[in-house]
C-alpha cells in the first residue's frame, strides 16, 4: 500500500490532494517530505470569516509537521494561497491542517498533547524528537480549546483548597467540582486571599453560585468569609482531612516540646524517633511499632494523653445522629480544655467556634469526604514538581488544568493517540 493511500485514509483534506513522497536524510536523521496540492477547481477559503473568494497569489513554501511515522519525522509541504476576499481583503487562505502561523499541524499538536499527559513535557519532546516549546504550545492549545467547550452546567458541589507551588509563602487556589458524576479542577487563582476566591465567583456567575448546594473547604479564614457572602445557599461542609491534621499538629508541637524538657531534666528520651509512631493510624502500624505504642502508652506524658485525646475524637466521625454528634464535640473540648495541654486547647477552641460549619459535615451525610480534594491536591502537587522549566503562574495553570481538568477534546483528536 502506497504511503498516500495510508494518508488519504487516516488523513484527507477536502479540496487538497497528496503530491510526490520524498525520502529526505539531513545530518543522519531520516524525514519524509510530503507535497500538498491544492485542487485546481477549489478556490482558497479567506482564513478571516470563511468565506471562498478568488485567488490573488502564492506565498514561499512553508513545511508543517505532521505525527511521526515509524519514529521517522514527518512534514507536509505546502505553498499557501493568498484570497481576495471581498469582505476581508487579502489574507492567507484557510489550511484544514494548521491554524495561524503555526509550524504543527492541529493533529499533531493533539497528539503530543495526549502523550503530555502520561510523560513529562521533556520526556515527551525527547521521545518524538521535537523541542520543549512545541510540547507547550501543543498543551496551552488543548487546554484552551477544552475550556472553551467544557460544561458547567449542574454542577452543585465544589471544593476549594490551596497548594504551595514556588519556594516562599507562594499558594495556589484550586476549586474543584466533587459531584459524584463529575470530579475535575473547575478554576486556578494565584495566592490564597479573599480577592483571589471573589474571582472565582466572580467568574462562576451569580446564577450557578447560587444553584451551588455543598461546599467543602478548610478552616482558612478568607475562604471561610468569602464562601458565606457568595454560596449563599450551599451547605459549607469543613475539610475532615485538615480537622485531623489540626489535631496533629498539636501532638507533633507536644512531643517537640516535652523531649527537650525530658532532656534538660536529664532523662530518659522515651519519646525519641516516636513522632510518625504517634500521627499513625493505628491500623497502619507494624508490628515493632505496635509493640513500641504499647509502651509508651504506659507513660504519663502529656504528649500520650494528646494522643489519647487525637484517637478519642475519630469516633466524632463515627456518629449518625448530629445531636449525639454535637453532645460529644461539646465533651471533648471540655475534657481538652481541662487537660491543661496548650496546643491540643488550642484546637479544642478553634473547633467549638466552628461548631456549626463542622455540624453540617452530618448533615451532608458525609457524603464530601476530605478524601476527594486531598487526592486532587496529590496529582496538583506531583504536577508542579514535574514542572522543572516552569516559572511563571501562567505555565502552572496550563499544566494543572491539562491534568486535572478532565477537558473535553475533539473527536479527531483521538485517531493517532
Amino acid at each position: 500500500m502506497l504511503l498516500k493511500t495510508i494518508l488519504n485514509r487516516v488523513q484527507k483534506f477536502k479540496s487538497f490532494i497528496y503530491g510526490n513522497v520524498k525520502w529526505v536524510d539531513t545530518g543522519g536523521v531520516p524525514e519524509l517530505d510530503i507535497e500538498i496540492l491544492a485542487r485546481s477547481n477549489s478556490k482558497p477559503i479567506c482564513s478571516i470569516c470563511g468565506r471562498k473568494g478568488s485567488g490573488y497569489d502564492r506565498l514561499a513554501e512553508r513545511r508543517f509537521e505532521f505525527i511521526p511515522m515509524w519514529g521517522i519525522k514527518v512534514f507536509f509541504r505546502y505553498a499557501p494561497r493568498r484570497v481576495d476576499c471581498y469582505c476581508c481583503g487579502i489574507h492567507v487562505e484557510k489550511m484544514p491542517w494548521s491554524k495561524g502561523k503555526r509550524r504543527l499541524t492541529e493533529n499533531y499538536a493533539w497528539f503530543l498533547s495526549s502523550w503530555a499527559k502520561r510523560l513529562s513535557w521533556k520526556e515527551t519532546a525527547e521521545a518524538f524528537h521535537t523541542t520543549w516549546d512545541h510540547v507547550f504550545c501543543s498543551v496551552e492549545m488543548a487546554v484552551k480549546w477544552g475550556k472553551e467547550n467544557r460544561d458547567l452546567a449542574d454542577i452543585k458541589a465544589i471544593g476549594v483548597d490551596e497548594i504551595q507551588w514556588q519556594r516562599g509563602h507562594k499558594y495556589l487556589t484550586l476549586v474543584y467540582q466533587i459531584d459524584s458524576d463529575c470530579r475535575r479542577l473547575l478554576w486556578v487563582g494565584q495566592n490564597r486571599t479573599i480577592k483571589t476566591l471573589l474571582r472565582f465567583f466572580m467568574w462562576f456567575g451569580k446564577q450557578r453560585s447560587e444553584q451551588l448546594e455543598h461546599v467543602c473547604s478548610d478552616m482558612w479564614k478568607p475562604y471561610l468569609k468569602v464562601i458565606k457572602k457568595k454560596a449563599v445557599n450551599a451547605l459549607h461542609i469543613l475539610d475532615r482531612f485538615h480537622i485531623m491534621a489540626y489535631l496533629s499538629k498539636g501532638i507533633d508541637k507536644v512531643r517537640a516540646e516535652e523531649v527537650r524538657s525530658l532532656k534538660d531534666k536529664g532523662l530518659e528520651p522515651v519519646l525519641t524517633q516516636s513522632r510518625w509512631l504517634l500521627l499513625k493510624k493505628p491500623e497502619n502500624l507494624n508490628e515493632r511499632q505496635e509493640s513500641k505504642l504499647s509502651e509508651l502508652l504506659q507513660c504519663n506524658l502529656k504528649t500520650i494523653r494528646s494522643y489519647l485525646l487525637k484517637e478519642e475524637f475519630q469516633q466524632f466521625w463515627q456518629y449518625a445522629s448530629p445531636y449525639w454528634a454535637e453532645q460529644f464535640l461539646d465533651k471533648w473540648c471540655t475534657k481538652t480544655m481541662r487537660s491543661k495541654i496548650e496546643p491540643m486547647k488550642k484546637v479544642a477552641k478553634m473547633l467549638r467556634r466552628h461548631k456549626p460549619l463542622l455540624m453540617n459535615w452530618f448533615k451532608a451525610k458525609g457524603q464530601f469526604s476530605s478524601g476527594i480534594v486531598e487526592g486532587f491536591n496529590n496529582k496538583a502537587k506531583l504536577t508542579t514538581r514535574k514542572a522543572y522549566g516552569f516559572r511563571t503562574y501562567y505555565a502552572a495553570e496550563i499544566a494543572l488544568f491539562h491534568t486535572l481538568g478532565a477537558l473535553p477534546v475533539p473527536e479527531t483528536a483521538h485517531r493517532f493517540s
